[in-house]
């Protein structure tokens, strides 16, 4: 393969991190300023405020320099003590990944067991927790997107699993590829706990996560001796401004005041929109790829579909990650690649952040081209069915 660097502006589909718009990097293009300054408050408060509207609460909130990772430990140590049960709704790599960290810290980590292709069963959630007489479970974990599969799980139905099983354990959501994105609203569907990240539907660096606790969450953090200071809610309330042991970024606060204005010029119900209409022209040409036995959504249940990532399933014989070699060496498009045990057999198409028809329609055009370029079995005319469903819309 040519190692001759492709012209043009590369094409960032990848679904996290995200392209970080114009305006946001030049926010961020600033000298130094002393975070106890007044004129950095202003902006501190500014996005502690626009955090909470995006998450659709008036509770609490706690930020952190670290990636979504760090914000999941947070989480946990500020919530659980050793030995506790968690209860962790299978989806995909990221639920894995949760499970992995509560195990490290101690914590009996239970899974509800999911095909990574169909979702998690809502009922299987009540049955767990009906069996659990003795409310070992302290705490309910769902991966809200699941961003190595391109698959959602409903939070409401949840809530309601929970709230029928007459079970008092915490409901903990992970939104680190849904916040921003697709439809979220942590008081009204009764979350306790919202784990999120700068770098998806914020448009920012990675780097910067949070978490929204609700008021009975605050009282059970109270009572958990998990070990844990850096991410310790009860030493960052005693911190002014709130949240951050240690230094904040304050670079990283500019291009959020930024990323908020953004979002609520557009107005979330269109960033919504906007989601699932190019989530939607995504799905329709991989559907028509799947002809002659070519690339197939991985997702095999309609109504659990990602509007902020796709996930595509190779056909047998066929390496994913030479195609992602293709689009990217050769032609400037990136892609995402496989996670864990999904590695070589999936590649995945992020449509979340900053971006618009045109971006979508190059980056489908340039799969297409690429599974020529490698001999790929596929049905012909995706990026047809892309444009015809995005010319029906408003």
């Amino acid at each position: 393969m040519s190692t001759k660097k492709p012209r043009g502006r590369q094409f960032f589909a990848n679904p996290g991190p995200t392209n970080i718009p114009d305006s946001v990097l030049r926010a961020m293009d600033r000298p130094t300023i002393d975070f106890h300054d007044p004129d950095f408050r202003e902006v501190f408060d500014s996005c502690f405020a626009g955090v909470k509207r995006v998450l659709g609460t008036k509770q609490h909130l706690f930020m952190y320099t670290g990636s979504g990772h760090a914000a999941w430990e947070a989480t946990l140590t500020n919530l659980l003590s050793p030995g506790d049960a968690i209860l962790i709704a299978e989806s995909g790599y990221f639920s894995d990944e949760w499970a992995k960290m509560a195990k490290a810290l101690g914590l009996d980590a239970r899974t509800v067991a999911a095909d990574w292709r169909h979702g998690v069963d809502i009922d299987a959630i009540k049955a767990a927790l009906l069996a659990d007489t003795a409310h070992e479970i302290r705490a309910v974990c769902v991966v809200h997107n699941e961003t190595a599969t391109g698959m959602y799980i409903p939070l409401p139905a949840v809530r309601a699993a929970i709230d029928a099983a007459g079970h008092p354990a915490l409901f903990l959501a992970d939104t680190i590829s849904s916040l921003g994105s697709l439809e979220f609203r942590m008081d009204e569907w009764g979350i306790d706990g919202v784990v999120g990240g700068s770098q998806k539907g914020l448009m920012l660096p990675t780097g910067m996560s949070f978490t929204g606790v609700s008021d009975k969450a605050m009282e059970v953090h109270a009572k958990a001796k998990l070990a844990r200071y850096y991410f310790d809610w009860t030493v960052m309330l005693g911190r002014n401004p709130q949240s951050f042991v240690g230094t904040i970024p304050v670079s990283f606060f500019y291009g959020l005041q930024e990323s908020l204005r953004l979002l609520e010029e557009e107005t979330l119900p269109e960033v919504i929109a906007r989601h699932h209409r190019l989530g939607e022209a995504v799905r329709r040409a991989v559907q028509v790829w799947a002809g002659n036995d070519g690339p197939r959504l991985f997702c095999t249940n309609p109504t659990r579909f990602s509007d902020s990532v796709t996930g595509v399933l190779m056909p047998e014989g066929h390496d994913a990650d030479a195609l992602r070699r293709t689009a990217r060496h050769r032609f400037n498009v990136s892609l995402g690649g496989g996670l864990g045990k999904l590695g070589g057999k999936v590649f995945r198409i992020g449509h979340m952040g900053d971006l618009n028809e045109p971006m979508i329609l190059g980056t489908l055009a340039t799969v297409e081209l690429s599974m020529r370029v490698n001999n790929i079995p596929h049905g012909k005319g995706g990026v047809d069915a892309a444009v015809e469903w995005l010319a029906s819309g408003p």
